[in-house]
């Protein structure tokens, strides 16, 4: 065995001690020897030659196992796993073999700096204790690859002498134990999850947790609160802590939560805390899927808002070639959602974002679209069949719960594939599977219980509408925009379709129409009290045009549901219009809705009393929405809270979160 190795710098800049790193947890050894640099660049290199053994799913930290032993973590940035990955790109995958200063990821530099985070590198060597007998960093300025330390490796002879001082051995069920006791008992812990170095507990009430006792355990290198969480620093062994927590606090915490962002979850105990937490997440996810083309939303929806004007006021005729291209531009976006919503939510969930892409595509590929169009979205007639078995094929354009879905099932798969499939052939037959088992079960399974529920969903909405115009106004304009949410709201276009088919207008219509404009009203809220977060002010600024153009999407996920009691703020003021809408007795001669849709409540005959209606419940919707949203739905302290985030994690994995 060869006494020294030279590890390179992995970026340009400063090389500093590993004490003086701003992350307490490297910097007091807790990883293992090591060094930092400040870097002044973003290109990333192999600091030594080996293969890739972890790349974080959050992109912030990867591993390298050298041909000697010795395994580095490079970890790129300071409590950047919050970041989602967003300032790095991974250029190397896990098994991949690469040389030292070779590329192997990029780091946006200025864009922790925007997040307020520390931009060190860290270089950490994770089994010092075996390997290293001594480091010696090049402190002071470096070029990317160039020499950044020495270190001195334990010979043979020298393999089982002691190298460094070490607490006594850890008892993880005792020290478990003692942790639970001095949090406040397991029945002040709601959840508890783990990252590489830290046992994460979310506490009913932190106040009970004595911090001294804690961080004095042995096993324990620190405690600190942040994010809502209490977190005990344990360091490379936290895993066999979190087990012991786990199995200290018992059966009710046993049920490992599939959709835990990036780090390891239990879910809490009890029948609603579990639904809520579940549901709490699932919105996590649609809304982190959504947020990326939240921007081609809003602008689509104003030009498709704007089009509609232009018709209404018969500046363009629906029929021309102008018309058709400019929807085109305006529709596209909608039109091929699956595609899209593929792409982002398999980033979310760590899938293959090309081959869930091309998964969106098969479901709005033209040939399906044509076969769904022959019946209505609402019926559950079957109109093909599959290896003989007849199946409905409904229309995914414009659809976001499916592709979720398929993301989530890709998530799922591609671990157990790369796992099972010969790497020779693995590129070609993996996606091959993935695609059309994933796309199977969306086109058999997963889109036609979405449709059978949306049947069911209109006759109960025909019958309501009959019952009472206006206490289906107040019910349906409560809860419509939650349809919106899986998908369901499909059910009511068969029914607007088939009352302007038969009566010439539709009185359903009217009431979604309201929603739209609570929706908007809600996030133009935000948009006004939101005095230092530009980001989130430019963001419900262009959400409060579309809605009032007729698309709540980018409202919704970009704005009101991440921030949740927004929606439901939004949904009382659609509550209110909806009701004022059926009291009215409103009614829709077209199908352009909201603020811009107003020519679409002009009776052909003349202006009447449903365009009177109109102007008030909307008025109504507005100003309820609105001053619910500003003095009870937001504050922009929840800017600041990291609300229905889902970081990128291959759901079902055990691979933990790097911190």
């Amino acid at each position: 065995m060869k006494n020294e190795e030279i590890l390179l710098s992995p970026a340009s800049g400063r090389i500093v001690d590993i004490t003086e790193v701003h992350d307490p947890m490297f910097s007091q050894k807790a990883m293992g020897e090591g060094f930092g640099v400040i870097p002044n660049d973003n290109e990333i290199q192999a600091p030594i030659s080996g293969s890739i053994m972890l790349v974080a799913p959050t992109k912030h930290a990867i591993g390298i196992a050298a041909d000697d032993g010795l395994e580095v973590l490079i970890h790129m940035g300071v409590d950047t796993v919050e970041l989602d990955g967003d300032p790095f790109d991974v250029l190397v995958s896990e098994g991949d073999v690469v040389q030292a200063g070779q590329d192997i990821a990029t780091m946006d530099i200025a864009a922790i700096k925007d997040e307020e985070k520390a931009t060190d590198i860290i270089v950490a060597i994770t089994n010092s204790a075996k390997y290293v007998k001594d480091i010696k960093p090049a402190l002071g300025p470096v070029v990317v690859g160039g020499n950044a330390a020495t270190v001195s490796l334990i010979t043979e002879d020298a393999a089982d002498k002691p190298t460094m001082k070490r607490k006594g051995k850890v008892n993880f069920d005792t020290l478990a134990k003692d942790i639970i006791k001095n949090v406040g008992g397991a029945e002040n812990i709601d959840n508890v999850i783990y990252c590489i170095t830290r046992v994460r507990f979310y506490l009913k009430d932190e106040s009970k947790a004595n911090d001294k006792v804690v961080k004095n355990l042995n096993g324990v290198l620190d405690v600190a609160r942040a994010g809502g969480q209490y977190q005990v620093v344990i360091g490379p062994k936290v895993e066999e802590a979190f087990d012991a927590v786990v199995k200290a606090l018992g059966p009710s915490f046993s049920s490992e939560d599939k959709a835990a962002p990036n780090e390891k979850r239990q879910a809490p105990k009890g029948i609603w805390p579990k639904t809520k937490f579940y549901f709490s997440s699932l919105i996590g996810v649609i809304t982190a899927s959504m947020m990326p083309i939240i921007g081609l939303l809003a602008a689509s929806g104003i030009l498709k808002g704007l089009l509609s004007l232009c018709v209404s006021f018969h500046w363009i005729s629906s029929s021309s070639n102008t018309y058709m291209i400019i929807n085109a531009m305006g529709d596209a976006v909608f039109y091929f959602l699956p595609l899209l919503v593929g792409f982002t939510a398999a980033k979310r969930l760590g899938a293959n974002q090309i081959i869930v892409a091309v998964i969106g595509g098969v479901l709005a590929y033209p040939t399906l679209v044509q076969l769904a169009s022959k019946t209505a979205s609402s019926q559950m007639n079957l109109n093909a069949d599959f290896f003989g078995i007849p199946i409905h094929v409904a229309n995914y354009t414009y659809s976001i719960f499916p592709m979720i879905a398929a993301a989530w099932l890709a998530s799922i798969i591609e671990p157990w594939l790369k796992k099972h499939i010969n790497a020779s052939i693995r590129m070609i037959v993996s996606p091959l599977i993935e695609v059309f088992l994933v796309s199977a079960v969306i086109l058999v399974i997963v889109g036609p219980v979405i449709t059978f529920l949306s049947s069911l969903l209109a006759s109960g909405i025909v019958a309501l509408l009959a019952f009472s115009p206006a206490l289906s106004g107040l019910l349906i304009g409560g809860l419509y925009q939650c349809l919106v949410i899986f998908g369901l709201h499909w059910a009511v276009i068969p029914v607007v379709a088939s009352q302007i088919a038969t009566t010439g207008h539709s009185a359903l219509n009217a009431i979604v129409s309201a929603t739209m404009i609570a929706q908007g009203a809600a996030v133009m809220a935000v948009f006004f009290k939101t005095r230092k977060n530009i980001a989130i002010k430019q963001i419900a600024g262009a959400a409060t045009l579309s809605a009032f153009a007729g698309i709540t999407e980018p409202a919704m996920y970009g704005i009101n549901l991440k921030y949740g009691r927004i929606f439901w703020t939004a949904n009382i003021g659609g509550a209110v219009g909806g009701f004022l809408t059926g009291l009215l007795h409103v009614d829709m001669w077209g199908f352009a809705g909201s603020l811009i849709g107003f020519a679409s409540f002009i009776n052909p005959s003349g202006i009447d009393a449903s365009f009177t209606g109109y102007l008030i419940a909307s008025a109504a919707a507005l100003v309820v929405g609105f001053t619910c949203t500003y003095l009870f739905g937001f504050k922009e302290d929840d800017l600041e809270q990291k609300v229905h985030t889902v970081e990128k994690v291959r759901l079902g994995s055990r691979e933990p979160a790097v911190k």
